[in-house]
């Protein structure tokens, strides 16, 4: 809901592609700048804790700019000012999660676990932005802002009655010296590290069309924050069925090659949504790529958990962190600054088509992922 409302007025207050980039980019870079000590943190105290102190430091963003758009006085620099605070609750916070699910569940049940964790974020995906469209439109921004900080009350509630399994070791190790074990132990999984490569280059070139939907909505499709809305709930939708897809095969043969399969499907599905000028057209391929981006996503993190110790699990998922969510802002800068010269369908066409390049190079020429 938050991202939805964030997204568009951003747009409506600059009236600039480049800053709704900006504003992805401030909310992303923290991940690579901070995640990696977050992931130390994550192997050496509470993981449990970590994610609550995340969860409330980010409510307190959304209620303090559902304060700044109802006294009027909110600006663009306010928004990217919380989207980069935001951003750094979740570089602590993401470790400490990712690596949390694990200890839940059983090796065997990882795969299904992270698919089912992974439909509760995108059930939000399509109902936050039905509600934020409809309390933005009737009701103002800050209401969008006001409910998401409310949100969170269930989600702090939620980690204070788990009981995790894990117990973090006592080491009097330095932090960096715990950051150089997590990059040998990547180093010494010849497989890891080419997943990491995939993981990043998928939300470098992928992610930017979720970033930029309001630019098809108001600037090719001439809509509004309802065909916005329309675009969200369909790339969500979509994400909710590959998610479940992935967590009904859960366990299986060829995962790696299902991946890379995945990637080039999804690239060539980027590059037909963004020349596609018919709106029915562009709704089911952005649902189809939804989908095959959540299903994915998944693959490759289940077969990254499944490679990781438990002991390096923080460690080595803010790795993983930082070059899946690197992605994005890197991805979200350099499309908003291309955009400006050469408009957003011709940009996110070329990015589908290096996608299915990425994906076909994987699976023929550097076949460790497709061998899993």
């Amino acid at each position: 809901m938050q991202i939805m409302a964030q997204s568009w007025l951003v747009l409506q207050l600059s009236g600039s592609p480049f800053l709704l980039g900006v504003d992805s980019f401030l909310g992303s870079i923290p991940i690579v700048l901070f995640s990696l000590v977050g992931g130390v943190l994550a192997d050496r105290m509470s993981r449990q804790r970590l994610l609550v102190g995340s969860q409330v430091i980010q409510m307190a963003c959304a209620f303090l700019l559902a304060v700044l758009f109802a006294s009027g006085v909110a600006r663009v620099w306010h928004i990217l000012t919380l989207s980069f605070i935001v951003g750094t609750a979740q570089s602590f916070g993401g470790p400490a999660y990712q690596a949390l699910v694990p200890s839940l569940v059983k090796t065997e049940d990882l795969p299904n676990a992270i698919g089912l964790n992974s439909i509760q974020f995108n059930v939000a995906r399509v109902i936050g932005p039905m509600l934020g469209g409809l309390a933005l439109t009737q009701l103002g921004a800050s209401w969008c802002f006001t409910l998401n900080g409310f949100s969170f009350i269930a989600a702090i509630t939620s980690l204070l009655l788990i009981r995790p399994q894990f117990v973090p070791a006592k080491t009097a190790e330095s932090v960096l010296t715990s950051m150089k074990q997590g990059f040998s132990f990547i180093r010494k999984q010849g497989t890891m590290e080419a997943l990491i490569v995939l993981a990043f280059a998928m939300t470098l070139l992928a992610f930017p069309v979720v970033v930029f939907l309001p630019v098809f909505a108001r600037d090719v499709f001439k809509g509004g924050p309802n065909l916005y809305t329309v675009f969200l709930v369909c790339s969500g939708c979509g994400s909710i069925t590959g998610a479940l897809v992935v967590a009904g095969l859960g366990k299986h043969r060829h995962q790696g090659r299902s991946a890379l399969l995945m990637l080039v499907v999804l690239g060539a599905l980027i590059t037909g949504y963004a020349l596609s000028r018919w709106l029915v057209l562009s709704c089911i391929l952005i649902f189809l790529a939804g989908g095959i981006l959540l299903a994915a996503f998944v693959t490759i993190s289940s077969l990254v958990q499944m490679i990781t110790s438990d002991q390096m699990r923080g460690r080595v998922m803010s790795v993983y962190n930082v070059a899946f969510r690197g992605g994005m802002p890197f991805g979200s800068l350099i499309v908003g600054a291309l955009i400006k010269q050469f408009t957003a369908p011709v940009v996110l066409a070329w990015n589908g088509v290096l996608l299915a390049l990425l994906g076909i190079y994987f699976l023929l020429v550097q076949r460790k992922v497709a061998t899993l």
